[in-house]
């Protein structure tokens, strides 16, 4: 898993980008461009399920390091995603029931590092993200997680529920955080186990806490109604961490 270019620039760069099969995590277009090399790039982008979103000039300029995008501007992955199935394999490598990090739509990239360094330090076997409305692997995340995106697979699905279905066949259970769930202390996190977190502001969307097993909430004492994504993430990871150490 090595770096990769952080944004793209330019028409035949995008391309070009997608012809080598880097992964791109979304697209900027400038608004009313409709010829020919944009029409190809959102082609490309509906066939590799590529968020696609028209901006303004100005916001184009403002987004541009080189000052020649020539109207498109992409964001790469700075790393390189895994599939579901090497998580799996590594757990299996160790010989451990698999413990894996699914993310509903964590949309900011210092959460979603900080989250990859936690799934790590607390020996889970890899990370999954949805495609869609999320944060990817940029070059902020990779710097958040302070080294562990070298060592943390990290896969993306377009849908995590359905993700969570054939998880399950594998005889995996998942538990999500949620304010009005079970008390964790409460629950039997050992075994093979999926952590599924939500975003800042909605928390777990309504069709992935369907799929969940088990709704654990984390017991808060203070003043405000909840806890960030990243620091919810670490206390629930390490009462399941705890559970599997006896």
């Amino acid at each position: 898993m090595g770096y990769q270019e952080f944004t793209i620039e330019g028409r035949n760069a995008v391309l070009e980008a997608y012809r080598s099969g880097k992964p791109i995590d979304k697209i900027f277009v400038l608004d009313g461009c409709q010829d020919g090399p944009v029409m190809t790039i959102k082609r490309e982008a509906k066939k590799h399920d590529t968020p696609l979103k028209f901006v303004t000039k100005e916001r184009l300029d403002q987004m541009s390091e080189t000052g020649k995008h020539q109207g498109v501007i992409a964001y790469a992955a700075a790393y390189e995603y895994a599939q579901v199935e090497d998580i799996l394999q590594a757990a299996r490598d160790k010989d451990e029931p698999p413990f894996v990090f699914l993310l509903d739509n964590i949309e900011d990239p210092h959460n979603l590092g900080a989250i990859i360094r936690t799934a790590n330090l607390a020996g889970a076997h890899g990370v999954i993200i949805p495609k869609n409305r999320a944060a990817g692997l940029t070059a902020t995340v990779a710097r958040t997680s302070a080294g562990a995106l070298n060592y943390t697979p990290v896969a993306k699905v377009t849908n995590l529920a359905k993700t969570i279905e054939e998880l399950k066949k594998e005889g995996m259970w998942f538990v999500c955080a949620d304010m009005g769930g079970t008390t964790m202390y409460q629950l039997d996190l050992k075994g093979s186990i999926g952590l599924v977190i939500g975003n800042e502001g909605e928390g777990v969307g309504r069709l992935v806490k369907e799929k969940c097993d088990m709704i654990a909430s984390i017991p808060m004492k203070g003043d405000i109604d909840s806890l960030n994504a990243s620091v919810a993430a670490g206390v629930l990871a390490y009462e399941i961490v705890r559970q599997r150490m006896h």
